[in-house]
């Protein structure tokens, strides 16, 4: 069984790979993490993680510029469930639509819109930037099992997503105002902190991922 990490010109890749490979040997679950752009490796992946930094447009040119993965995308994850995790700009593709630089449609999995951040303090900075706090909504979902409100994550954005729906808002962070920190319907996670940079709660976010059937 197999983690698949989907590289597409847009990511941490080394680091996310090296988190994953960590959080499988502390949890012993004898699984390989594979980095990966070819689309059959979807197939054969028992987990589908899609991270992203930069601007919407580019990461989502960069995926369509990959033969053959979006078909897989929409094959392995929402036709066939598998567990998939959004990270950062890996979260905002799941959009239905990316506002920075002009519009840009997104993957439309998750019903909302990125756009950018306005804090109703002025003197808070964009891009938000560092360490914040969780506020974890209740009930928890199982990805967020263990990790306790006031959890410090790490966080470089400039747009957030704003779904259509609030059930589908699992975690916020106060920046100048609630902003969106997990999101999660159905097989499908996203994280607009970045888990790999996260420490331990990054890395039992991870392990809780890749033990999640949903």
């Amino acid at each position: 069984m197999t983690i698949a990490i989907i590289d597409y010109g847009s990511g941490n890749l080394r680091s996310a790979a090296k988190a994953f490979e960590r959080a499988v040997d502390d949890a012993g679950l004898g699984l390989k993490v594979v980095v990966t752009r070819d689309p059959a490796d979807l197939k054969a992946a028992s987990h589908i993680v899609l991270p992203g930094v930069g601007a919407f447009a580019d990461c989502r040119k960069g995926l369509a510029a990959v033969d053959g993965m979006e078909a897989a995308l929409q094959d392995q994850v929402i036709t066939g469930k598998k567990p998939f995790l959004g990270i950062c700009v890996g979260m905002q593709l799941m959009a239905d639509i990316g506002r920075e630089h002009g519009d840009m449609p997104g993957l439309g999995w998750v019903p909302g819109e990125v756009i950018a951040m306005t804090p109703s303090d002025k003197a808070l900075k964009i891009p938000h930037m560092g360490w914040n706090d969780l506020t974890i909504k209740a009930p928890p979902h199982p990805f967020l099992e263990g990790i306790k409100d006031g959890s410090h994550v790490y966080f470089v954005h400039s747009y957030v997503f704003h779904a259509a729906d609030p059930s589908d808002v699992l975690a916020t962070v106060d920046y100048g105002g609630p902003v969106t920190a997990v999101i999660g319907r159905d097989n499908l996670v996203g994280t607009q902190f970045h888990p790999e940079k996260s420490q331990a709660v990054g890395l039992r976010l991870i392990s809780n991922f890749l033990q999640w059937q949903p």
